[in-house]
């Protein structure tokens, strides 16, 4: 006899937990003025991901954790604030 429960929650239907994707955040305001890598690039722990310039300078916005560049948040030329998810990174 079948389990009549939502396919939701069948044993048969649930798909292996792995590690959370990261994102990626600068801790400065300013103009996204380069973006090194690309989707799908491997990166490094401390890897830089994006420059953002500030105050005449570019600061570099560095991967927390090693992995695959999921996604990029942001293009070039476009304004960030504090705190602002620039990546996403799946490990």
């Amino acid at each position: 006899m079948q389990n009549k429960l939502p396919q939701a929650i069948c044993r048969h239907n649930k798909k292996p937990i792995g590690m959370p994707d990261i994102s990626v955040v600068t801790e400065v305001a300013g103009r996204v003025c380069a973006l090194p890598l690309q989707t799908g690039a491997s990166v490094g722990d401390g890897d830089d991901i994006a420059f953002v310039e500030a105050m005449k300078m570019e600061i570099p916005v560095a991967s927390p954790a090693a992995g695959i560049l999921k996604s990029l948040l942001v293009a070039l030329d476009d304004m960030v604030a504090e705190g602002q998810v620039v990546a996403i990174i799946e490990t």
